[in-house]
């Protein structure tokens, strides 16, 4: 039977973040599965449901669980960006052979406040409420946060997918020191499977820095890579086929 790869995507996105991935590794002979993070199945024009503001990563994570104890068998586990973050945290659970994560988010304990990543979270940040509020990125934002390396006619093709994003769940990762439930707490020493960690060079909003503090913490069971001449969206941008290809020969090694 084919190994399974569950894909979670990350902030504003949805299933559509993976539409290179996906077939590529089907193409290898993986069983790919792309579920939607709760309230993230609107179309992009759609405003969101008022639940979203107050989802928390714990929802998301939950959600996940669910659907991954509905497999036959443990899956291997790729994120992006939050979803990477949410990756860790499934990992802490014991859901996963192995975990993917590509530029994903820190969980609490590591800081990574830096110029860009203000930069990014600006428009969020500076609206009074945001952490119970659905937030849209603002198309500049986005040029300057993940779509900086795309084309001007396909920055405006993927910022046009995006949807809206929980208030809470990004306050939880951004703002952890005041979080009282800890939503992204992790505990590296309940994650005993192979990780494979993934940084870009060009990476505003989960800086390279951050990634490679996320691989320390995780030294015991990770493999850090870094890819030059990358942005955060290295999952779709130019030049997304050779982290493809990486991924696959570590999964490969792994088995």
């Amino acid at each position: 039977m084919a190994e399974s790869i569950v894909m979670v995507h990350g902030m504003w996105g949805g299933p559509w973040c993976w539409e290179k991935f996906q077939p590529f590794f089907e193409n290898k002979g993986y069983q790919c599965h792309v579920p939607a993070l709760r309230h993230h199945d609107i179309l992009p024009g759609d405003l969101p449901p008022g639940q979203l503001g107050t989802t928390s990563l714990l929802d998301y994570v939950q959600d996940l669980e669910n659907y991954i104890e509905k497999m036959s068998e443990k899956p291997i586990i790729m994120g992006h960006s939050m979803g990477g973050l949410l990756v860790q945290m499934l990992a802490q659970r014991n859901l996963a052979t192995k975990t993917i994560m590509l530029a994903p988010a820190p969980p609490a304990g590591i800081h990574a406040l830096s110029y860009s990543v203000f930069k990014c979270f600006l428009s969020m940040f500076s609206t009074w409420g945001f952490w119970k509020k659905p937030h849209r990125i603002p198309f500049k934002t986005a040029k300057f946060a993940f779509l900086h390396q795309l084309s001007a006619s396909q920055q405006k093709e993927q910022y046009n997918r995006l949807v809206y994003e929980a208030g809470q769940a990004a306050s939880e990762i951004g703002l952890w020191l005041l979080d009282p439930n800890k939503a992204s707490c992790v505990d590296e020493t309940k994650i005993t499977c192979p990780q494979l960690i993934i940084g870009a060079s060009s990476d505003r909003i989960v800086p390279a820095a951050v990634v490679r503090k996320v691989a320390a913490k995780y030294h015991q069971t990770a493999d850090y890579k870094e890819f030059e001449k990358h942005s955060h969206w290295l999952i779709g941008e130019d030049g997304w086929e050779l982290v493809a290809e990486y991924v696959a020969k570590w999964i490969e090694n792994k088995s």
